[in-house]
């Protein structure tokens, strides 16, 4: 009975590895196409979300199918529990990256007036993040968890100092707010992918410690 148990936990971490790297190739192709004003690439990240967004409902069955047959107790519970939230995370970072990717596709005939910079590092590290929480839940490394948890502050930063330029470029350029609205927009929804790999991060810690964010929960 444990061995098939341990089986199905196992495939189960693999799908939770397998739409992890879906979403990262998101994050690094949605930021691809905005800077590179790609549109058949934005086009192709708009497409993979409906992938995304299957993966999520397997996974999500996955997980409810093994709690009804195994009915598991104390950590192997607080694990499957885990993933149904980290899926609904991953899946989110996934509309996000469709986010951006419309925002491309409204920006893809004119010319940036201003050169991205700040965009992909939130860009690089977020995607980071994502890779980390992933493989912190897999090797149960609670450490890795915290360090993606601090990473969160970075990409706030980096948004800040990005909200900051593009507002005095509104000021200093009228013609073109509208294009520098649009590209805030497009590192906002950058610094929520973070705070939805800040998420995983955090379920990681719960499915270790039984903690989430101070309070014990189970």
């Amino acid at each position: 009975m444990r061995r098939n148990f341990d089986e199905q936990l196992n495939h189960l971490n693999e799908s939770l590895i397998e739409m992890g790297g879906m979403v990262e190739r998101a994050i690094a192709d949605a930021n691809r196409a905005l800077v590179e004003q790609n549109v058949a690439l934005a086009k192709e990240v708009i497409r993979t979300d409906d992938e995304v967004d299957h993966k999520e409902k397997e996974i999500e069955s996955m997980c409810l199918k093994i709690i009804l047959q195994q009915q598991p107790v104390a950590g192997d519970l607080r694990q499957i529990s885990s993933v149904l939230k980290m899926t609904t995370d991953l899946e989110r970072i996934g509309d996000h990256a469709t986010d951006i990717s419309e925002i491309t596709l409204l920006l893809a005939n004119r010319q940036y007036r201003k050169h991205l910079e700040h965009i992909p590092q939130m860009a690089e590290i977020t995607a980071q993040m994502v890779a980390k929480s992933i493989d912190a839940f897999v090797k149960k490394d609670l450490d890795l968890a915290n360090e993606v948890i601090a990473m969160d502050d970075i990409v706030d930063a980096i948004f800040m100092e990005t909200r900051q330029e593009l507002i005095r470029h509104i000021k200093e350029h009228a013609e073109s707010s509208d294009q520098a609205i649009d590209l805030m927009m497009a590192a906002k929804y950058f610094e929520r992918i973070g705070d939805h790999a800040t998420n995983v991060a955090e379920w990681v810690v719960f499915s270790l410690t039984g903690m989430h964010k101070d309070s014990r929960i189970m």
